[in-house]
């Protein structure tokens, strides 16, 4: 029973993930610990797994389809990776009630970045620049860019990037939480994009972060192993059906979801405060 509880658990934290470019862990780490009382180190741990698993599932599906930009992923994954070996290495320092409470923080951080206007997702090419202006970025922004828009602030995406990094060692979401909004509202990238792009991304950063985790003996595997089989199955079928949900409705789900969920990490920094 319990084991169908935690894939049942993983499997919707699999389609949210897909959906929204956060790899599940936004939901996986509050389930494990709320839901069945694991320790938030622990719980990060395995949620770290859960995001490898997530990032593999859908990152096919949306290369396939062209929806994600694989050049600006690469690219600003390569700054994430440093942040995330950072932060792993800090993690086991900070007490659990701070983590989580730190996890509330970039949580409603995040949903309220979402809910400002940011890019419209159709941006026609008329409104690209069109003269040879800004030639200190023309040559970043013209090899990032895709078709419809234009990247712009890549070094604020990369320093970005960096924190994206740090947070997904100290929180186990991947730091799609980050990422998306940086490549939305900071680099102009529409959202579908930026939430593609995310999912190639965070199986690269949460990968740099598990590796230290797994040394230290704090994944558990039989939750990492139940948990991962039910992000597998929603993670392939989110992004089968990403492409029919519309920004609109993207937008309101990130929002929800992501004050939801740090509505109950206050609670748990609260209760697990000395």
């Amino acid at each position: 029973m319990e084991a169908g509880l935690i894939m049942l658990g993983g499997g919707l934290a699999g389609v949210v993930g897909s959906l929204l470019g956060l790899g599940g862990g936004i939901l996986i780490v509050p389930l494990l610990t709320l839901g069945f009382g694991l320790d938030v180190r622990t719980a990060v741990g395995v949620s770290l797994v859960c995001v490898i698993i997530t990032s593999g599932a859908a990152a096919g599906v949306y290369l396939e389809r062209h929806v994600a930009n694989l050049r600006l992923g690469m690219t600003l994954e390569l700054f994430t990776a440093l942040g995330a070996l950072a932060g792993g290495l800090i993690a086991f320092a900070i007490d659990e009630a701070l983590i989580a409470g730190l996890f509330a923080v970039m949580l409603v951080y995040a949903a309220v970045s979402m809910m400002r206007r940011g890019p419209t997702e159709t941006a026609p090419a008329t409104e690209l620049p069109t003269t040879h202006e800004e030639p200190r970025v023309e040559g970043w922004s013209s090899r990032l860019s895709g078709e419809g828009y234009e990247v712009r602030r890549v070094g604020t995406g990369a320093v970005g990037s960096v924190g994206a990094g740090v947070v997904s060692a100290l929180l186990g979401v991947g730091g799609g939480l980050v990422k998306v909004p940086v490549m939305h509202l900071v680099m102009g990238v529409p959202l579908r994009v930026a939430t593609a792009t995310s999912n190639l991304m965070i199986g690269i950063t949460a990968t740099a972060s598990a590796s230290i985790y797994l040394f230290r003996g704090e994944i558990d595997a039989y939750f990492a192993g139940t948990i991962g089989i039910g992000v597998f199955l929603g993670a392939t079928l989110g992004s089968r059906l990403a492409h029919r949900v519309p920004i609109a409705v993207l937008r309101l789900l990130f929002v929800v979801v992501l004050l939801y969920s740090a509505l109950q990490m206050v609670l748990l920094a609260l209760e697990r405060a000395p």
